[in-house]
């Protein structure tokens, strides 16, 4: 049962004193359905070093300055919410979630047909014709799902299709960290959602999950000087050792003025977000942002990531490719947005179509940059790590591998692999390998 909050508690206030009561620690992700995916296994994941520092050594400079600016830019684009006065979404992606819901016949997990009369009422409930409304400035308190219509509920295309059905949620738009700044153009009609703009992503967020902010927090908060954690799933705590919120690699803290410990954002019984202190149980959980790109701080992160099950739109507390890329190139000050095909436009492209794959093997090679550039084929993103036996090598959460009957092998997990995973097996579909459909080198 979600809490209602009336709109008469939700005014533009926050607390300035600083409260000294919250302990970030190492922890676990609580095993889920998602655990449970198949895990196909392909020669690669054998005969390749598996190992991130195996790679690690292969880096090339990376100037201060240069990441200096980098990380000037995220930052400004991290808490570029706080500053809009109107939604900013782009025409091509505001209101797909409408197109998508009433152009076409969306399921339930078990393959039967959404009704008209229920996806109406999850249009009627976003209210869209309120848009910007509100113009209120707000925060996540806890890692937060956001989704594409105001309502847990989960929608998909016909499962009986390959490659549809769970995970595949298309609810589930995206993910969103804790402490992230949000900008909050409406709420929904039974008051239990806002539609927000973050950094990265847009769409519908449990006001339970967020709390207001004003000025005065924002002088606060928005200090200059940030750290990030570089471990997955730490748990943060209150003093009476609560936990309420999973922490995963990626999220981003304000140092205190202390330098000794963190902010975080709380909320009050009103709604408004209030400053409080974090204790770090380890100091090797958390670190100041840039992150120096050294091969140990390159194989740290990346080993990190591995393994960890594909969980579309960072659905189960999980990633999908692009939050796999977003989260590993944040920490070292390098911004991405949501989707694969926005990130491949956030650096340098190089262009790589169509070209005959021996040639473009060694290209790769040649032109990408080991832990720092991204490979991009339409809807999927991928971290090339660098070169073994002269193949190019790299890290990336997969949902599967084509078969020439259409279906998949299913990997389902971020696993290292060469850019033909699969290319031992005579069912794999040669014109579906990811070294034949990779279109763009994207460097940083």
């Amino acid at each position: 049962m979600y809490k209602k909050i009336a709109l008469s508690t939700l005014f533009l206030f926050a607390f300035n004193t600083l409260y000294a009561d919250y302990t970030l620690k190492v922890g676990k992700r609580p095993k889920s359905r998602i655990d449970r995916m198949p895990k196909g296994v392909v020669a690669d994941m054998k005969n390749i070093p598996q190992n991130p520092a195996f790679y690690a050594k292969q880096i090339k400079p990376f100037s201060k300055s240069k990441q200096q600016k980098l990380d000037e830019a995220f930052n400004k684009k991290y808490f570029e919410p706080w500053d809009l006065k109107q939604i900013d979404i782009p025409k091509e992606d505001f209101g797909w979630e409408t197109r998508f819901i009433t152009k076409k016949p969306i399921y339930r997990e078990n393959s039967k047909v959404i009704p008209p009369y229920r996806y109406n009422k999850w249009l009627r409930n976003a209210q869209m014709d309120q848009i910007d409304s509100k113009k209120y400035k707000a925060i996540t308190i806890r890692r937060t799902d956001v989704k594409a219509l105001p309502t847990s509920a989960a929608f998909y295309r016909d499962p009986k299709r390959v490659g549809e059905g769970f995970p595949f949620d298309y609810n589930q738009n995206s993910a969103l960290h804790i402490n992230v700044p949000l900008y909050i153009s409406h709420f929904s009609k039974d008051r239990r959602w806002a539609y927000v703009r973050a950094s990265y992503s847009f769409g519908w967020v449990k006001i339970s999950d967020l709390a207001l902010v004003n000025n005065a927090f924002i002088q606060k908060f928005k200090n200059g000087k940030y750290a990030m954690t570089i471990k997955d799933n730490l748990r943060l705590y209150d003093d009476k050792k609560r936990s309420f919120s999973i922490v995963k690699l990626g999220a981003l803290f304000p140092i205190s003025a202390d330098g000794q410990s963190y902010l975080t954002a709380r909320r009050n019984a009103k709604g408004q977000a209030r400053v409080h202190k974090v204790q770090a149980a380890s100091p090797h959980i958390i670190a100041q942002k840039p992150l120096p790109f050294t091969p140990e701080n390159v194989a740290m992160l990346a080993k990190e990531f591995y393994g960890e099950p594909y969980g579309w739109g960072g659905s189960y507390e999980c990633r999908d490719c692009s939050a796999t890329t977003r989260d590993f190139l944040g920490a070292f000050g390098i911004f991405l947005r949501r989707n694969s095909s926005k990130q491949a436009k956030d650096g340098q492209q190089i262009k790589i179509r169509n070209w005959v794959k021996s040639y473009k093997k060694q290209f790769i090679i040649q032109n990408a940059k080991p832990f720092r550039s991204l490979l991009y084929v339409p809807g999927h993103i991928v971290l090339y790590l660098g070169q073994y036996k002269g193949e190019p090598v790299i890290m990336h959460t997969y949902w599967g591998i084509r078969k020439n009957d259409g279906t998949k092998l299913i990997t389902g997990r971020t696993i290292i692999t060469t850019t033909e995973p699969g290319k031992e097996r005579a069912d794999v579909k040669e014109r579906s390998k990811l070294i034949n459909t990779l279109k763009t080198i994207v460097n940083f």
